[in-house]
């Protein structure tokens, strides 16, 4: 039960994440993008950069910030993922970067606490491919 309810604890979250982001300018261009290298859980443009957002929920930040759950195996998964989403749509040119989106939303809370990290980390084992 506990796997099922942490679901849909991150799925709310990404959800929110996806409305925040439109607030602040950004075009959804997918959700959940799932491959067999691993999921990105938002795919947006924010004008001419492509940016892969990793979603990270949590009820409260006693184990932690949220944020600090995207480890460097993490960030090599994404940038993996990413790079394949790229390839496979001709975009190898275009300017991304990778965004964390922390979500705290504690029990009983109508509204979560968001914050979102711009360019919080660089592409991992593939110098030169992103800028």
């Amino acid at each position: 039960m506990r796997g099922w309810l942490k679901k849909l604890l991150g799925d709310r979250g990404e959800r929110a994440a996806a409305r925040f982001l439109r607030r602040q300018g950004l075009k959804i261009l997918a959700r959940q993008c799932s491959s067999r290298l691993g999921e990105i859980d938002v795919i947006a443009r924010d004008g001419d950069c492509v940016v892969f957002v990793e979603v990270k929920t949590r009820r409260s930040s006693a184990a932690g910030d949220p944020v600090e759950a995207v480890t460097f195996g993490k960030q090599k998964q994404l940038t993996r993922v990413a790079l394949s989403w790229l390839k496979s749509r001709g975009l190898l040119e275009h300017r991304a970067r990778f965004d964390i989106v922390a979500v705290l939303w504690p029990e009983g809370a109508r509204k979560p606490e968001i914050r979102h990290y711009r360019n919080a980390f660089e592409p991992i084992g593939v110098e030169g491919m992103f800028s």
